[in-house]
C-alpha cells in the first residue's frame, strides 16, 4: 500500500507538470473530435459503428500522448536522477509515471465517450464493464508509452517510435473497418495488438455488433496485456539505469 501511495504522488505531479496543461489538453480532445466530424459527415448513418473504435482511439492517443517522451524528457533536465536518487523501487517511479498517463487518457476519455454516446445516441449497455475496459485499456496504453520512453535516448525518437506504433494499430484493430473484412494475414496481425480489445470490450458495451471475441475474453487479454507490457519496461528501464547512472 506505501509503494502504491508513492506512485499516486509521483503520478500527481506529472499530471500537475506535464498532463493538466491547455496544449496537451486540446489535443486529446480535438483529435477525436475531427475524426468523429470527418466520419459523420462521410456516414451519418454509419457513425454508431465506428463510435466503440473513436472511443479507443481517444484513449491510445491520450494515455500514450506523454507517456512516450516523459522518461526521456525528465533524463535530459534531470528531474529521473533526483527520483532515482530518492528511497523509491524502480517498479514504483515506472507505475507511478504509467499511472499519471492513465489518469489523464481517462479523464479525456470519458469526456468525449459521454459526448459521442449521447449525440449518437446509443447507451451503454454495462457501466461497470464500460468502465473495466476503459481502466484496463489506459493501463495497457500508459505502459506501451512508458516502454517506448525508456527504450530510446531522445525525446524525438520516442515520438517517431509512438506514432510508429500507434497509426497502424488505428487500421488494424477494428477501429473503423471490421477484422473480418482485413485480407489475410492482417487479422492475425490485429489479434497481437491491445487496441483490438479495446475496441471489442466496447463493442460489446455499447451493443453496436461486430464483436470478435467473448467479454471476458477481451478483459483478460487487456490484463496480460498490462502485465507483460509493464514487465518488459521494467526490465528495459533497470538496464538504461545500469546504463547511464
Amino acid at each position: 500500500m506505501n509503494e502504491i501511495k508513492k506512485a499516486y504522488f509521483i503520478a500527481k505531479k506529472d499530471m500537475g507538470a506535464y498532463y493538466l496543461k491547455p496544449p496537451l489538453i486540446s489535443w486529446g480532445l480535438m483529435l477525436p473530435v475531427a475524426f468523429a466530424l470527418a466520419f459523420y459527415l462521410r456516414n451519418p448513418a454509419g457513425i454508431k459503428d465506428v463510435t466503440p473504435g473513436l472511443i479507443g482511439m481517444t484513449l491510445l492517443f491520450s494515455s500514450t500522448s506523454m507517456a512516450a517522451i516523459v522518461i526521456t524528457f525528465e533524463k535530459r533536465i534531470g528531474a529521473l536522477e533526483r527520483l532515482l536518487l530518492a528511497p523509491l523501487h524502480t517498479r514504483t517511479i515506472l507505475f507511478g509515471k504509467a499511472l499519471g498517463s492513465a489518469l489523464f487518457g481517462l479523464l479525456i476519455t470519458f469526456l468525449i465517450a459521454v459526448a459521442i454516446v449521447a449525440a449518437v445516441g446509443l447507451s451503454i449497455k454495462n457501466v461497470i464493464a464500460f468502465i473495466s475496459v476503459i481502466i484496463l485499456s489506459a493501463l495497457a496504453f500508459s505502459c506501451l508509452g512508458i516502454l517506448i520512453s525508456v527504450g530510446v535516448k531522445e525525446v524525438f525518437e520516442a515520438m517517431t517510435l509512438s506514432n510508429f506504433f500507434r497509426f497502424p494499430m488505428i487500421f488494424l484493430c477494428g477501429v473503423f473497418l471490421p477484422i473480418s473484412s482485413m485480407p489475410f494475414p492482417l487479422p492475425i496481425v490485429s489479434y497481437l495488438l491491445p487496441l483490438t480489445y479495446t475496441v471489442d470490450g466496447l463493442r460489446h458495451c455499447l451493443s453496436t455488433g461486430g464483436t470478435v471475441a467473448p467479454f471476458w475474453t477481451d478483459l483478460l487479454i487487456l490484463s496480460a496485456f498490462v502485465f507483460l507490457i509493464f514487465s518488459l519496461s521494467l526490465l528495459m528501464f533497470k538496464k538504461r539505469i545500469r546504463q547511464e547512472f
